[in-house]
């Protein structure tokens, strides 16, 4: 075993205790005819009745129903065919078998921060999407950011036979014996495979927004330590102002506390920018949640939202078209960064070697709504400001 290298356990347990199962009959009272129900009598269909049903060779049939990697070579008409006929006639392939023949649990483990935030719930989405797709079960795990958990969930994992992992973000540290896909995981580790955000791109999108609105004075709000986007957006975003010309006062850059998934991080946050006393017509959030935690701190406050201040938000969860006035926001595509992580983590499993990039970049979009707007001539955000 290498250092540092978690091995999966043996599943030779798992064939032996199956293969007992499958060679000891259990002692049953047979039943009389009257108490035999209907359907009992009627034999499930086995894979060469479909074979012969759709005039295929069961080892055709095999390929398709167990999504065998070699099954790409297969008609797409003719798999529609077989999947059809599977429905039709409630074929169901034997898992324990398929199981020990492949040496394969046919199950992934995904870690996120938290289940129910719009960031994981989207992220989510596309992993569920593309895994029930291909016939996949999957088992979901809440850090919470706890450093305890985020070390000893992917051992669990390993322990129940999963064939990968999906970590979203999630600091990852580990290489493990399966292969790993990350989601806004920037640590360079062998084995995985990053999917990133450009997020170079991104800054470019929201600052060149602003600063065409005639925005100067813009106030941030960075992520929490914690978070696996907060270093590299920051930075990025450091790097775009200067190109621009823009001037960060670290007297407007806050920082978000706590592990809340609630909007009042961001609430908390606005009010310290606030309180501060400096001019701003601008606020540029870590999140669409943060944001409108920031927007309830600016109606607080007596300020409109855009007219006295605008408002970016970043990632365009579900909710943030639905926001009253509706929310600018940076979009990544949660769902497509979700799908592309279960997919390239199945083609890793399938064919061992393929697919084993580094990092995946996948490029943000600008949603201009409601919250943006030219700067107010001559009006900044605190009118009692004194330098």
């Amino acid at each position: 075993m290498q250092p540092g290298r978690l091995q999966a356990p043996s599943r030779s347990l798992l064939a032996r205790t199956i293969s007992l199962c499958e060679t000891s009959p259990v002692p049953s009272k047979k039943a009389k005819p009257s108490e035999t129900p209907a359907h009992s009598t009627r034999r499930p269909m086995s894979l060469k009745k479909l074979a012969e049903h759709l005039a295929l060779s069961p080892a055709t049939v095999s390929l398709v129903i167990n999504r065998s990697s070699v099954a790409d070579s297969i008609p797409q008409d003719t798999k529609d065919r077989i999947f059809a006929a599977a429905r039709k006639f409630k074929y169901r392939a034997n898992f324990f078998a398929r199981s020990l023949r492949t040496q394969r649990s046919f199950t992934i483990g995904v870690i996120v921060p938290e289940v129910s935030d719009g960031y994981s719930a989207s992220v989510m989405s596309g992993v569920e999407e593309y895994l029930l797709q291909e016939g996949y079960f999957y088992f979901v795990a809440s850090h919470r950011h706890r450093a305890d958990l985020i070390d000893e969930y992917p051992r669990m994992f390993l322990e129940r036979s999963v064939d990968g992992l999906i970590a979203v973000d999630t600091p990852w540290h580990l290489n493990l014996s399966v292969p790993v896909v990350t989601v806004s995981g920037h640590n360079e580790v062998k084995g995985v495979t990053n999917i990133v955000l450009n997020h170079q791109r991104a800054a470019e999108l929201a600052l060149k927004h602003l600063f065409h609105l005639g925005h100067r004075r813009i106030a941030f709000m960075k992520g929490q330590e914690f978070s696996s986007d907060t270093e590299v957006r920051w930075t990025n975003i450091e790097h775009c102002a200067q190109q621009l010309g823009l001037k960060i006062d670290p007297r407007l850059v806050t920082q978000l506390q706590g592990d809340s998934p609630s909007p009042q991080l961001g609430y908390i946050a606005t009010n310290v920018l606030l309180a501060s006393r400096r001019p701003f017509s601008a606020l540029f959030a870590f999140n669409d949640i943060s944001a409108m935690g920031a927007i309830r701190a600016l109606h607080e406050a007596g300020k409109k939202v855009p007219e006295d201040v605008s408002v970016i938000g970043f990632d365009d969860i579900l909710s943030a078209a639905f926001q009253n006035p509706g929310l600018t926001t940076v979009r990544q595509p949660l769902r497509e960064m979700g799908r592309a992580a279960a997919e390239i983590l199945l083609k890793r499993i399938n064919r061992p070697g393929s697919e084993l990039r580094d990092q995946h970049i996948v490029e943000p979009e600008l949603v201009i709504r409601e919250t943006t707007y030219p700067v107010p001539t001559g009006k900044l955000v605190t009118a009692k400001w004194r330098p």
